[in-house]
């Protein structure tokens, strides 16, 4: 829990270190915070000496010193708030198949003492939470896409040589791919939980930090499951 903790805050970083190298467009913070989205999974590898992880971390360097000498390391800052939301959104909408417990519905099950069945009208909130998730993560995900493609200078289409009819700001790509997208999930996991606590009575969770342990107790193993 201790190291999940300090990944956590190490990848909080991330998003700043982005948006400060968007509106300054410098090299240095763009290479630094692509650096730190790298780093982080490969960490565990790199520590145990794992070939995969160190050939990983050789070819980063690589297309980072190539994208810095072709003057273009702040365009790897454009995929991130993309793939984020958009492997976030089909995380929570794979789970809405025929045949599959909804991603909330099976927290809420796990939550529950042993053997108590979710009643009925938990079940059908708890659907239409994860359909929600999903659209809204499926949603950000294509505002993300269309502003960087939109960007200027240097988004995607005019990194590509094309001509967008009409182009934003890299600052105002930014501020809402790096600050704003984050905001937005916390003010929309804020609001529910607290209309969740008005319409629902008998939680199984007394308090917001007991939920947050109760989440966290449910370990990776849970969130990996292919049956999800």
């Amino acid at each position: 829990m201790h190291n999940a903790l300090k990944t956590l805050l190490v990848g909080m970083t991330y998003p700043l270190l982005a948006h400060a190298a968007a509106v300054t467009g410098s090299n240095a913070l763009a290479v630094t915070a692509v650096g730190v989205l790298v780093l982080l999974p490969l960490l565990p590898g790199l520590g145990a000496g794992r070939p995969g992880a160190w050939l990983a971390l050789g070819a980063t360097v690589l297309v980072l010193a190539w994208l810095v000498s072709r003057g273009a390391a702040t365009l790897p800052l454009y995929a991130p708030p993309v793939l984020i939301t958009a492997a976030m959104a089909w995380f929570f909408g794979r789970t809405l198949r025929e045949g599959r417990i909804p991603l909330i519905e099976r927290v809420a099950l796990a939550m529950n003492p042993p053997g108590e069945l979710l009643d009925a009208r938990v079940r059908s909130y708890a659907r239409s939470l994860t359909a929600a998730w999903a659209v809204l993560l499926g949603t950000l995900a294509a505002i993300n896409l269309v502003l960087a493609a939109l960007a200027e200078p240097a988004g995607l289409l005019l990194s590509a040589g094309l001509h967008p009819p009409v182009t934003v700001p890299r600052s105002w790509w930014s501020a809402f791919a790096n600050l704003l997208n984050y905001v937005i999930i916390a003010g929309f996991f804020a609001v529910e939980y607290a209309w969740r606590h008005r319409v629902f009575r008998d939680l199984p969770y007394r308090s917001f930090g007991d939920f947050v342990r109760r989440v966290a107790a449910l370990g990776p193993r849970f969130w990996r499951d292919p049956q999800a």
